[in-house]
């Protein structure tokens, strides 16, 4: 499992996206990936990576 921080996420909108803990990279997140709903700015999460259509995206996010 990986671990980051939410950078921010649109529940309207259904996604955002994860900063990863020590590459400091922006995974995509949408609201299907995750575990534990719903998610705020900041919070701290873990999450594994799957390629998606438009690159990596972050599924069974769950927070910390």
């Amino acid at each position: 499992m990986k671990t980051g921080t939410i950078k921010f996420f649109n529940a309207t909108k259904g996604y955002g996206f994860i900063i990863e803990d020590g590459t400091n990279a922006e995974i995509f997140l949408h609201v299907t990936g995750l575990v534990d709903q719903p998610v705020n700015s900041g919070e701290k999460v873990s999450f594994e990576v799957a390629e998606g259509r438009k690159g990596l995206n972050a599924v069974n996010v769950k927070k910390i």
